[in-house]
């Protein structure tokens, strides 16, 4: 419980850390002073803890070192200390650091352990000699927080401590040297410190430290050793221990330079399918463009699961030239590597993937011009002409997915191929594409009261089921004129299209809906369609963002037109909603 608040109070301080080094000037100011010699008259008082700790974190932006010196005394405070260092941590300036490195002399126990991590991090240099003497306290909890906050430290005298301290350490607290060991190496490696880094990575490596450290120490030293870390990674990328194995995976993608890559190339033919097809992923993650012929071999052939990996990530690395392979898989009898093969395609960057695409349609023939029609409709390619032809094809798979394309790509200029689709199908077994694809189309529509026009037009001379249909997909887009169209339907004396009218305006997303659906809901007979109605101006009322004075008006007007008890209830509770 404790390291959790430890970490709660940690992130909260790095927070305010980033604040107060963005700010110091303002501590300067006549106003800032101010509000510190406030607050510091707080933590001097008989105040509650509770409103001491808040002070503590004001003072964390506030305070500069004349607060230091209240906030050292309520460190030994268990309740507050963690508070305390809050502030500690983001003062700038040596008063703090002298504050913390006295309480360390002082403390003990949980106290003291936060006093040793806020002295980490602050990396206070003058305070190595301390937690190298707290390293060897009885406390496993102190000596493991001294290890950490020398290791955060990282200068060449903690680093000795720490490596002095790596084989003779209590096990209790040896994984935790080992921590500080690799905290260092990361701030050698990330001072370009290579070698040094390396040396103190494998001294961990070889320690009797838990699995963990070894593996995080086995991940540095490949990185820090650059292409000299290749045979290290091999190594591991060989081995039977899957820990060993999935750290290696993560930092190949890590590991820059050719070596890494043709070592992992050599490594495929060696591996069992499950470890290759996890090889050609990493290797497509290191988006090195010369690993695109392997990804291409490894699609052609292989154990399925190799080949599935390598179709997956060829987007990644590949280019136009890597449609004929994908096109190939994308015919393949086996369902999955089709669909993987396809999934890639529809994936591919570049216009020129979609010119090529696209040059093909017209050539091509059976389960190939399906396939490429397919695409056009996925990469969203303008295809219409070839698509428009395509529709009235003799194979009616063929049919289906030009019309299924036309929905994801066809303009308004073309929308009424699709109309006329619907209301009078040339082959009754496109009907069901068709009215997708016409769903589809009219969604995504950039102007929709030209679409809800041609659909309008278009139910006059539209039987009944397909009317229903086009006013669900005038409910889908909405607007003026298809909610006149819809709300007129409610009003008609065809069940079926009063069923689908009121339906689609219980649902409708905009506010603009209200004034028909309350019409609705005191001129239609008593029935379904009036609760639908009063339902779905209730909704309304409950779900946009009107001022509260509107939607009381709305809720008055509701309050009046409604008859059964059920709604009251509901208007009830919408008022309420608005009440709070």
């Amino acid at each position: 419980m404790f390291y959790t608040r430890h970490i709660l109070m940690a992130v909260t301080a790095a927070f305010i850390l980033a604040a107060t080094s963005a700010s110091v000037l303002a501590k300067d100011t006549p106003a800032a002073q101010e509000e510190t010699a406030k607050l510091i008259a707080v933590l001097k008082s008989d105040s509650p803890k509770a409103e001491k700790a808040i002070t503590c974190k004001r003072l964390a932006i506030y305070g500069g070192k004349d607060a230091v010196g209240e906030l050292a005394k309520l460190l030994p405070d268990e309740q507050l200390s963690s508070w305390t260092r809050i502030a500690l941590e983001a003062i700038p300036g040596p008063e703090a650091d002298a504050a913390l490195r006295d309480a360390m002399q002082k403390l003990n126990g949980r106290v003291l352990i936060g006093v040793i991590n806020s002295v980490g991090v602050r990396r206070d240099a003058k305070a190595v000699d301390q937690l190298g003497v707290l390293l060897k306290n009885s406390d496993a909890g102190v000596a493991s927080a001294a290890a950490l906050a020398l290791g955060r430290i990282g200068n060449a005298p903690a680093r000795t401590i720490l490596e002095q301290s790596l084989p003779t350490a209590p096990p209790a607290v040896r994984t935790t040297v080992a921590e500080g060991c690799i905290l260092s190496a990361e701030r050698l490696l990330a001072d370009g410190k290579h070698d040094e880094a390396v040396k103190l990575y494998d001294k961990v490596r070889k320690a009797d430290v838990s699995k963990q450290r070894i593996i995080e120490a086995t991940r540095g030293a490949i990185l820090a050793s650059r292409s000299a870390g290749v045979p290290l990674l091999v190594e591991q990328l060989q081995s039977a221990d899957k820990a060993m194995f999935n750290i290696a995976l993560m930092t190949a993608r890590e590991l820059a330079g050719s070596e890494a890559t043709e070592a992992l190339v050599s490594l495929l033919s060696k591996a069992t399918p499950k470890r290759r097809a996890l090889l050609i992923v990493a290797l497509a993650e290191r988006d090195d463009p010369t690993v695109l012929p392997t990804m291409l071999k490894a699609a052609q052939s292989g154990p399925k699961a190799v080949r599935i990996a390598a179709l997956g990530m060829i987007p990644r690395v590949g280019n136009v030239s890597c449609v004929d392979t994908l096109l190939e898989a994308a015919l393949d009898a086996d369902a999955d590597l089709a669909t993987a093969a396809k999934a890639s395609l529809e994936k591919l960057p570049g216009k020129a993937v979609d010119a090529d695409l696209a040059a093909r349609v017209s050539q091509a023939k059976g389960k190939t011009r399906c396939v490429l029609i397919e695409l056009a409709g996925l990469r969203r390619i303008d295809a219409t002409s070839e698509l428009l032809k395509a529709a009235d094809d003799p194979d009616v798979q063929i049919r289906a997915a030009a019309l299924t394309a036309l929905g994801a790509t066809v303009g308004p200029d073309n929308l009424s191929f699709l109309i006329d689709r619907v209301v009078a199908p040339k082959q009754t077994e496109d009907t069901p594409s068709a009215q997708r694809a016409l769903r589809a189309a009219c969604i995504r529509m950039p102007d929709r009261e030209v679409c809800a026009t041609k659909l309008i037009v278009a139910m006059q001379s539209s039987d009944v089921p397909t009317k229903c249909l086009m006013l669900e997909i005038l409910g889908n887009v909405g607007g003026k004129k298809a909610l006149s169209a819809v709300g007129a339907a409610a009003k008609g004396t065809d069940k079926q299209l009063q069923d689908t009218a009121t339906r689609m305006l219980g649902k409708w997303v905009t506010v603009d809906a209200a004034p028909v659906l309350l019409n609705l809901a005191k001129t239609l007979p008593d029935g379904k369609f009036k609760i639908r109605a009063m339902r779905g101006y209730i909704r309304i009322i409950r779900q946009s963002k009107l001022p509260t004075n509107q939607k009381l008006a709305m809720c008055r007007k509701a309050m009046q037109a409604v008859q059964r008890d059920e709604e009251k209830k509901l208007v009830l509770e919408v008022l309420n909603q608005v009440a709070k």
